[in-house]
């Protein structure tokens, strides 16, 4: 597939079939993944892949209340757990703060405030774009979601990671082979348009618009 097509085609899809991935896939998203940029390539990143039905449940079982409630699971945890591959990628900030205190670098010490903003997890955040688009580039359809805050704890026990700090997981991504639109829920694309790249880009400086 061009990469201009992967590009189009990757969507959040929110509902799977039961077919199992061939892990060959996996693999290929997470090689593709260590090729993100990192500053100071400091590549400050972990991820945690789940490819077995226990470890997949497991996973879910943390993450939210409804698995296992009287009510179940609604449409949305519904088609999100029939996806037999759930990655977790996880950011490790200690990597990034080692690496700017090495000589090449200059910094004197691991000072967190000298950081503009936490690149530890932009960069494991670009790492993850790959994988879903890799993801895409083999008809396999994905989506990346957050963990809730206050499940992060009972997270983090159930794939074996520190109570806190790194590595620490920003997020989650399911993979699998689509299941037919409209058995999931709705993504936001459904209500919202997708705004114009020449409505968001401004030339010159910000608010001069492109056009």
């Amino acid at each position: 597939m061009e990469f201009c097509e992967v590009v189009r085609r990757r969507r959040m899809v929110r509902s799977y079939t039961d077919e199992p991935v061939d892990p060959a896939v996996v693999e290929r998203a997470l090689e593709h993944a260590t090729r993100a940029p990192s500053a100071g390539f400091s590549q400050g990143w972990a991820f945690v892949v789940l490819d077995r039905p226990e470890d997949v449940r497991r996973f879910w079982a943390a993450s939210t209340d409804n698995v296992d409630s009287a009510a179940g699971p609604d449409r949305w945890l519904a088609g999100m757990m029939r996806a037999p591959v759930v990655i977790v990628p996880c950011s490790v900030k200690a990597a990034y703060l080692d690496r700017y205190a090495e000589p090449d670098k200059g910094w004197s010490d691991r000072a967190e405030s000298r950081w503009p903003m936490p690149f530890w997890d932009l960069d494991t955040a670009m790492a993850a774009l790959l994988i879903l688009q890799t993801a895409t580039d083999a008809g396999l359809g994905a989506c990346f979601f957050g963990i809730v805050k206050d499940r992060e704890q009972d997270v983090r026990r159930a794939l074996g990671l520190p109570e806190s700090g790194d590595p620490h997981p920003i997020g989650a991504i399911t993979i699998g082979h689509p299941a037919p639109r409209g058995t999931g829920a709705a993504g936001s694309p459904t209500r919202r348009r997708r705004t114009p790249w020449n409505e968001v880009a401004h030339r010159g400086r910000y608010g001069a618009g492109w056009d």
